[in-house]
């Protein structure tokens, strides 16, 4: 069995998908395979149904991809200094994962994205990580020692990785936000390995 580490994202317009794809860079150049997912969106009419497969982008994740992952990289859009509510209704699908305790002792981090640069990314990186806390993961954020935390004038913060994609949902990351991706990439597929042995 190959050992990965779940990139698992909600993006809208864009900008949290990129997130996770430097996410996964930083992963799959530490030498672990990064598996990329996401959730589909939910709709206040019960009967909408979103397709089995995207049309485009991360297949679907189901509980297996959390399951068998050796670390998890949990992104979503900032929704009033939360995570969105389609990532929010899968994580809250997991509790026979916690019940068994699948999830326990496996390094996770967290990356979000807003439209302004004080719209709430670290309380919606908190939010993401109560669940996480809730498994028994092991909560990895992004230490002073990477400069781009220091230089950044966009994103990017201790908790976690981030994008300010502006008024106009601008998704294209500056060089500080993907070298923060990147680092916590890197942390968890370093943490992964040395949490299994």
């Amino acid at each position: 069995m190959t050992d990965y580490v779940l990139v698992l994202y909600y993006s809208r317009n864009g900008s949290v998908a990129n997130l996770a794809q430097q996410v996964a860079r930083g992963i799959e150049g530490s030498g672990m395979e990064a598996r990329l997912r996401t959730v589909p969106a939910i709709s206040a009419k019960c009967e909408a149904t979103e397709p089995a497969v995207p049309e485009q982008g991360a297949p679907y994740a189901t509980l297996e991809d959390l399951a068998g992952c050796s670390g998890l990289a949990l992104g979503s859009p900032t929704r009033f200094g939360n995570m969105a509510a389609p990532l929010k209704y899968f994580v809250d699908q997991t509790s026979d994962l916690w019940m068994k305790g699948t999830l326990i002792g496996k390094p996770a981090g967290v990356f979000c994205s807003t439209s302004s640069l004080h719209g709430g990314q670290e309380s919606t990186l908190l939010s993401m990580m109560t669940p996480l806390l809730h498994h028994g993961m092991v909560i990895t954020g992004v230490p002073y020692s990477e400069q781009a935390l220091l230089d950044t004038r966009s994103g990017g913060t201790p908790y976690g990785p981030t994008h300010v994609a502006g008024t106009d949902s601008d998704p294209s990351l500056t060089d500080h936000e993907i070298s923060l991706a990147r680092a916590l990439g890197k942390r968890l597929a370093t943490l992964a390995r040395q949490l299994k042995a």
